[in-house]
């Protein structure tokens, strides 16, 4: 008796997508895992007064992680030490990333230091940036010269 499956060809697609990914990491730098740097991801959402940043850093100490703001420009660094200790058994694959990374992230017009809080727990970073007060338009009075008082302009058109 034969068995009927049900053909998702859009987790084929994905899973061709990973597979191609990991080849051409690994054509360029040897294995891919020896020199290839490493992004961890990164979620942002906003909320009404504030925009959040979490990232994923599981396994990095709290000591490791540097968060520097300088001109409206948020960036974020870190380091995964390579851990080496393996008792009496053989790697077959070394697919976690280590090293240092990197990741800069620009920021409204108006945000201070002040207006920045971090927390790290549980291997997430999260970044809440207090959204900057909006300049409110104003009314501009216009007058004449300095002191005199303001003047009524009259006139009338006449076509020709």
């Amino acid at each position: 008796m034969a068995t009927l499956v049900r053909w998702a060809p859009y987790s084929e697609l994905a899973s061709l997508h990973n597979e191609m990914s990991r080849f051409m990491n690994g054509l360029l730098d040897g294995n891919g895992r020896q020199t290839q740097s490493w992004v961890p991801v990164a979620d942002v959402w906003e909320t009404e007064n504030e925009v959040v940043y979490a990232f994923d850093l599981p396994g990095i100490p709290e000591d490791k992680i540097s968060v520097e703001l300088d001109d409206n420009t948020l960036t974020v660094t870190a380091e995964r030490a390579r851990e080496q200790q393996v008792e009496d058994g053989r790697y077959y694959r070394f697919e976690r990333r280590y090293g240092t990374f990197s990741r800069t992230i620009g920021l409204p017009q108006g945000v201070s230091e002040d207006s920045i809080k971090a927390e790290y727990k549980h291997g997430v970073l999260e970044l809440h940036v207090a959204k900057p007060e909006q300049p409110k338009p104003r009314k501009i009075q216009i007058g004449v010269g300095g002191s005199e008082p303001q003047k009524t302009i009259e006139g009338s058109a006449e076509r020709k």
